[in-house]
């Protein structure tokens, strides 16, 4: 970090969380220099972060939330994290869906932001365990109380609510057994090269396994926070990933790493070849 004075608030916030991250704890001192900004500024920006659960606050500065491999944050909470990077990474991804295509998208605030994008595409065959991802659909499809023309189809596969919104269980998974899709699109709360693709939730798991096998192209949309992080049960390797939409913020190393395992990685808003469809 060198001069961010002109840097919104956001992406000031990003630039905290990943030096706490990296290096296990930071002194406000250090980040005033650093940012070139005030102290109270610095200290708003920490208050918010402890706020959202990702940082703790200590004296003189804040150290990253230690959280263990089962834990799984709500999506109110996971919902005002990344917002930038989240954005980049919608829209990147809504490049990637023809007009007319059935595509699924997994719970999760990345694909829900993706869902709001896809609003335009006309004639769209939805499939999603995600009460919030079919209500952005239901609501843009009856605006006025009349069905738009070319509004998506909505299929919503039912199942036991996770705490991140997510529907899964039994119920989820024998609904999509007998789909397929031309894409699923797939938020993760972990990703690693040891661990592939990770969540906190056992069912989850079981759930999301199931949509990949439906679907005849894999498309993980995961910021870069999510790298390194691993949840309790993986549920598939990278190499059974077609694309990864990730965002500016992973760094030159993983993505080297990254690009090793996976046939296909765009960093949203770098990468020219964003506008490939299905």
């Amino acid at each position: 970090m060198s001069d961010h004075q002109n840097l919104l608030a956001e992406q000031r916030r990003a630039l905290i969380l990943d030096e706490v991250r990296r290096r296990g704890g930071v002194r406000v001192n250090e980040l005033t220099r650093r940012l070139n900004v005030s102290d109270m500024t610095v200290r708003r920006d920490l208050d918010a972060l402890a706020r959202q659960g990702v940082v703790e606050k200590v004296h003189g500065g804040a150290v990253p939330v230690v959280e263990t491999s089962s834990h799984e944050p709500g999506f109110e909470a996971k919902s005002a994290l990344e917002l930038g990077a989240k954005e980049d990474i919608a829209r990147a991804a809504a490049r990637m869906v023809a007009p007319g295509s059935a595509i699924a998208l997994s719970g999760g605030t990345t694909t829900f932001a993706l869902a709001e994008k896809l609003l335009d595409v006309p004639d769209l065959t939805v499939v999603t365990n995600s009460v919030r991802v079919a209500d952005v659909f239901h609501t843009a499809g009856y605006a006025g109380g009349e069905s738009r023309p070319g509004a998506a189809t909505v299929v919503l596969t039912g199942g036991v609510r996770t705490p991140s919104d997510a529907l899964v269980g039994p119920v989820a998974d024998q609904a999509i057994r007998s789909l397929h899709f031309d894409v699923l699109f797939l938020g993760v709360h972990g990703i690693s090269a040891e661990a592939g693709l990770s969540t906190p939730n056992l069912a989850e798991a079981e759930t999301n396994r199931r949509l990949m096998r439906s679907a005849r192209r894999v498309v993980v949309v995961a910021d870069h926070t999510k790298w390194g992080t691993v949840g309790l049960s993986s549920f598939a390797r990278l190499d059974e990933v077609d694309t990864l939409v990730t965002d500016a913020g992973l760094s030159s190393e993983t993505r080297a790493e990254m690009a090793e395992q996976l046939p296909g990685l765009v960093v949203a808003g770098e990468d020219e070849n964003e506008d490939d469809a299905v």
